[in-house]
């Protein structure tokens, strides 16, 4: 089944609570939505070479950041066609923020922690190659992954997603991002700031992803900082694959060990479709 066009505009809207797209601010009115209030905020810019934030203003001093490997070109343009070809084959469902997705993983409740097979029949058959690549980088030499969620993003929608920690009961260290069809960028940022570095107000990292670039977020990356991608950082068409590992806790060993081997095996077969 073919999916509608992700660029297609239609006036439909998945946004709750305090969600938002450009379909539910026209619907709504721009005056029914509260804006922001103004806040000091210190950006910096992340450089992979030396791994440090660069203050873009140079009023503060960078610092190492760890928790961040980028793998620019970590797929050709022959193969970013063949992948969103094969995604647009399938049905992309609306998400927050005027964001589609497609999912594959288990059925999750993360509120009372709970996880079953669900309707899960594995990751995406051209997401093996991948796998196998990725696993060249030492870092992520045992990266096994059980969950795989493609995200679609543009600009006629407003896409966006707001600054987040992913779920750390159910999904493991690391969390791996394939950034296909145009550049973006990722914000991290910490609302509490870096008062050892004389920094007291909320710091933001800009973390640059050039198209089929891969990023891979672990550390304090991962659990102390959240992370967004901005509206005004989407350009133009944006997609996005992210992998996502289990925890200790079903990794063998874990109380939870034998639902993870099911879990992986089901993931690892490669025979998936969006649930």
């Amino acid at each position: 089944m073919m999916a509608p066009d992700s660029s297609d505009g239609g006036a439909s809207c998945a946004c709750k609570g305090i969600r938002r797209c450009l379909v539910c601010e026209h619907l709504k009115g721009e005056g029914q939505l509260k804006a922001n209030e103004p806040k000091i905020v210190h950006h910096f810019l992340y450089d992979p070479e030396t791994r440090h934030a660069v203050c873009k203003d140079a009023t503060a001093a960078s610092f190492l950041f760890p928790g961040v490997f980028l793998w620019e070109n970590f797929i050709s343009e022959e193969e970013e066609e063949k992948l969103i070809s094969s995604m647009d084959q399938d049905v992309w469902t609306e998400s927050q923020s005027g964001r589609r997705k497609q999912d594959f993983g288990p059925k999750v409740n993360f509120k009372k922690k709970k996880v079953r097979v669900g309707g899960f029949s594995g990751l995406p058959a051209l997401s093996q190659k991948l796998m196998l690549r990725m696993q060249q980088e030492p870092s992520l030499a045992d990266f096994k992954p059980v969950e795989q969620c493609n995200l679609d993003y543009h600009p006629q929608r407003g896409s966006a997603i707001d600054p987040h920690l992913d779920d750390s009961w159910l999904w493991g260290e690391r969390l791996v991002t394939i950034n296909m069809l145009s550049d973006t960028t990722l914000t991290m940022s910490l609302e509490q700031g870096l008062p050892e570095l004389g920094l007291a107000e909320e710091i933001h990292i800009a973390v640059q992803l050039p198209r089929r670039s891969l990023v891979a977020l672990y550390g304090e990356a991962r659990h102390r900082w959240k992370h967004a991608i901005h509206r005004e950082d989407v350009h133009g068409r944006r997609v996005c694959s992210t992998y996502r590992e289990l925890t200790a806790e079903f990794l063998p060993g874990g109380q939870q060990a034998e639902l993870g081997a099911q879990l992986l095996n089901i993931a690892l077969s490669f025979q998936g479709t969006p649930i």
